[in-house]
């Protein structure tokens, strides 16, 4: 019997819950009717569900959302890395699993889907063991082609070459002023952006034992390359109706492996945003606009 606390935000009606899944404590929240399209939301790095909050807040009054902290981010039980003397591997295939058993404790199991960055290595796992799930996917800045690796992910690149050599280099991407310059660089108008963005996000990443759990995840990004093949198969395969929302600023992953989004999937909506990697910070309204059309077309 899954167990839940709650607690309410009185402002945006969002409600923040924690829930256990395979022995963790996963927060998350959550917003919207329960008879309305579900719309679950992935976060990315360096971030957690609480880069979600306003485009929740302005979805919620048609659209049912989940957004969860993965384990070892935000809210969510952090146990001690299996690198760091823990018992808790931090991979992309064990964080999708936890994702998956999430979902399947709360029954979820027909829903659109939105990556972004760590997100859509997640989702997509998810997505190639369960097609039946997934009415359709929002992929922000989501990668799944190696034409997408930009040059901000070159020295992740060389980690996974070198990695002893290449961790001080890694470590200096979770610093504040690395965190402050993913949610800068390339947006159209700095001054528009809150800085309590990245504040939040280094407050997590500030946490003990939180610089280990990122840098496992950053070496085994590896293995999402990898299954880039596979992944490219199902969107082949099952045609899923995808929307790209693209910051086509951004040197994580820029407009080139949004357009070979194409290739697979030739029905797909590209929308070349003026913004860097984490486009919700300066193209909210942009997006709530499209994804209320996008899941209003595809939902049944």
């Amino acid at each position: 019997m899954a167990e839940f606390t709650t607690e309410t935000d009185q402002l945006t009606g969002v409600r923040h819950r924690t829930i256990s899944v395979d022995g963790l404590e996963i927060f998350y929240r959550e917003a919207g009717p329960a008879d309305a399209p579900t719309l679950v939301l992935l976060h990315g790095f360096p971030a957690a569900s609480h880069q979600y909050a306003r485009l929740m807040d302005r979805l919620s009054d048609r659209v049912h959302l989940i957004a969860p902290d993965y384990p070892g981010f935000g809210y969510s039980s952090a146990p001690s890395s299996s690198s760091g003397g823990g018992d808790f591997v931090y991979s992309f295939d064990h964080t999708a699993e936890v994702i998956e058993a999430f979902l399947v404790t709360l029954g979820i199991d027909e829903f659109f889907m939105y990556v972004f960055d760590f997100g859509a290595p997640i989702g997509y796992r998810i997505a190639a063991r369960h097609p039946n799930w997934i009415q359709g996917v929002v992929a922000q800045n989501g990668n799944a082609y190696e034409s997408g690796l930009g040059p901000n992910m070159q020295p992740v690149v060389q980690y996974w070459i070198n990695q002893e050599e290449m961790e001080p280099v890694i470590r200096g991407a979770l610093t504040a002023e690395a965190t402050r310059s993913q949610h800068l660089e390339g947006t159209a108008n700095p001054e528009s952006v809150d800085p309590d963005v990245w504040t939040l996000d280094q407050h997590w990443l500030d946490q003990a034992g939180r610089e280990q759990i990122m840098l496992d995840l950053l070496y085994d990004y590896q293995s999402n390359v990898a299954l880039y093949p596979a992944w490219q198969a199902w969107m082949r395969e099952h045609q899923p109706p995808m929307l790209l929302p693209w910051g086509r600023n951004d040197q994580f992953f820029p407009e080139a492996g949004a357009r070979a989004y194409l290739d697979d999937l030739p029905s797909a909506e590209l929308h070349l945003l003026d913004a860097g990697h984490f486009v919700l910070d300066e193209q909210l309204d942009t997006v709530v606009h499209l994804i209320d059309d996008f899941i209003g077309r595809h939902s049944h």
